[in-house]
């Protein structure tokens, strides 16, 4: 059996106005132009609040407040495993400049499922859904 490598990320779900933040993927690797929550991986030592509040910093030049632990996730793609934990935020400062994304989007409860999202933030949309009804 071939033991595939295993990610931890911490997700960012930044709600603003009714609204979901979501952005797109750069075109490489195994999710390319798949639509995602920005966040990444955690590093050695440090809770996924820390991760995303530093991702979003370094990714889209903005200051996320976490609000909310949303829960976690697994999903195995073909050449890798991932663990995401998603953090509901709130954006703080910036204006979520995309540094590493493609394109980006703010979407409304109807128009959730209308991207292409990644697998495993498709295993987010739920506890999305559910925020975007407050």
């Amino acid at each position: 059996m071939i033991c595939m490598k295993q990610i931890e990320v911490a997700a960012a779900v930044i709600i603003r106005d009714g609204k979901v933040f979501c952005a797109q993927r750069p075109n490489k690797g195994e999710v390319a132009l798949k639509w995602e929550f920005p966040g990444g991986k955690l590093e050695s030592g440090e809770r996924g609040e820390e991760t995303v509040v530093r991702e979003i910093r370094e990714e889209l030049l903005s200051v996320v407040n976490v609000e909310k632990d949303l829960g976690a996730i697994t999903w195995q793609y073909r050449t890798f495993g991932i663990h995401m934990h998603a953090y509901r935020c709130r954006l703080m400062e910036g204006s979520l400049t995309l540094n590493e994304h493609v394109a980006a989007k703010w979407l409304d409860r109807n128009a959730l499922r209308s991207v292409d999202w990644a697998d495993a933030d498709k295993l987010l949309l739920p506890a999305v859904e559910t925020e975007l009804k407050k």
